[in-house]
C-alpha cells in the first residue's frame, strides 16, 4: 500500500455515502418507488419493510456518521451495509460491501454479508463465491461475537462470525439444490453454536430438512433426539416448533396457529410446513403453504425465498 492509498479509499467511501444519501432521497420522494429485485417467480419486490422505519433509517443515518467520522474502519462500512440491508435496499448493501472489500480485501465480515445479501437477491452462486472466502479467511482464527443490528428481547448476541459464515454458506447450497453440500456445512455450522439453544434448532431444522431431502430418514430422526419443548429459545421460536412438527409433538396447524408470529416468522413457519408436507408426498398440500408464504410481506426471509426455489423448481418439471 501506498502512502495516497489510504485518502483513496477514504474517498471511494466517502463518495459512496454521498451516493448512499442521494438513494435514500430519491426513495422517499412520492412516486419514485421502483422495485428492489424480481422474484424467482417474475413479481417485482420492493424496499418496504415491515413495521416502523424510522428507528431503522435513525440508525442508517448514525451508521453513515460513524463511517464518515472513520473511512478507513472496515467495521464501519459493514454497518452501514447491514443498515442498508434492514431497510431492504439490498443492492445499496451490496455495492457498500463491495467498495469496502475493494478497500479492505482481507476483511472477512465484508464478505459473510454481501453473501448474505447475495442470498436476498436470489443469487445463490455469488452468494457462495463470498461466503467461501469468508470461510478462508477465518480458517484457524479466533472465533468472534457477531454485535445483533437488530437485538433480541433479551439483548443478547447469540452468534459469531464464524457461525454466519458457515450457516450462510451451508443454506446458500441448500437453495441451490446442492443438499449435499448444504448438509456438510451445516454439520460444521454445529460447531459454532456456542451453547445457545436458538443456534441449535436453527441449524439443526435445515440440516434436518437437507438430510430428508437426501432421503437419509433415519440420520434425519436421529438429529431430533436432542430436542425438546423445554428448551430455552430466546428468538427462534419458528425453527424450534417446526423441529417438534418434524419430531411429531405438534400438528402442522398447531404450528402455524401462533397469532403472536411475526411477519418474518409467519414465512419460517409457512415454509417448514409446507416442506414437511413435500417430503412426505403431499405435493399440493406444499405447494399451498409455499404459495401463502410468497403472499406475504416478508420477501427477505429465508423462508420465503425458499418456498419461491420449491416453487419455481416445480414449475420447472412441469
Amino acid at each position: 500500500m501506498t502512502a495516497n492509498e489510504p485518502l483513496a479509499m477514504s474517498a471511494a467511501i466517502l463518495g459512496l455515502l454521498g451516493s448512499v444519501a442521494a438513494a435514500t432521497a430519491a426513495a422517499q420522494e412520492p412516486g419514485r418507488a421502483t422495485p428492489e429485485l424480481t422474484s424467482l417467480l417474475g413479481k417485482p419486490l420492493y424496499a418496504a419493510p415491515v413495521g416502523d422505519r424510522a428507528p431503522l433509517e435513525a440508525a442508517l443515518s448514525k451508521a453513515q456518521a460513524e463511517l464518515a467520522a472513520d473511512p478507513q474502519n472496515p467495521e464501519k462500512v459493514v454497518w452501514v451495509g447491514r443498515r442498508l440491508g434492514y431497510l431492504w435496499r439490498i443492492h445499496d448493501a451490496v455495492e457498500v460491501f463491495s467498495e469496502g472489500i475493494a478497500a479492505h480485501p482481507q476483511y472477512a465480515p465484508l464478505y459473510r454479508h454481501r453473501g448474505h445479501r447475495y442470498i436476498t437477491l436470489r443469487q445463490f452462486d455469488r452468494a457462495i463465491v463470498d461466503l467461501e472466502r469468508a470461510a478462508k479467511l477465518i480458517e484457524g482464527k479466533p472465533d468472534v461475537v457477531e454485535e445483533d443490528g437488530q437485538p433480541n428481547a433479551q439483548n443478547i448476541p447469540l452468534t459469531s462470525l464464524g457461525f454466519n459464515v458457515w450457516y450462510h454458506l451451508a443454506l446458500a447450497r441448500y437453495l441451490q439444490g446442492d443438499f449435499e453440500g448444504a448438509r456438510r456445512d451445516f454439520t460444521k455450522t454445529l460447531d459454532y453454536c456456542r451453547g445457545y439453544d436458538d443456534n441449535v434448532v436453527a441449524v439443526t431444522d435445515w440440516l434436518y430438512m437437507s438430510l430428508r431431502r437426501l432421503g437419509r430418514e433415519e440420520e434425519a430422526a436421529k438429529l431430533l433426539a436432542p430436542i425438546r419443548e423445554d428448551m430455552n429459545i430466546i428468538e427462534n421460536r419458528a425453527y424450534h416448533r417446526r423441529l417438534l412438527l418434524y419430531k411429531g409433538v405438534l400438528k402442522p396447524e398447531e404450528v402455524l396457529n401462533t397469532q403472536s408470529a411475526s411477519e418474518l416468522d409467519v414465512a419460517t413457519y409457512g415454509y417448514g410446513v409446507g416442506n414437511w408436507y413435500l417430503y412426505n408426498g403431499d405435493r399440493a398440500k406444499a405447494r399451498e403453504h409455499f404459495e401463502r408464504v410468497i403472499a406475504g410481506p416478508y420477501w427477505p426471509a429465508f423462508g420465503f425465498i425458499a418456498a419461491e426455489v420449491e416453487l419455481k423448481r416445480e414449475e420447472r418439471n412441469r
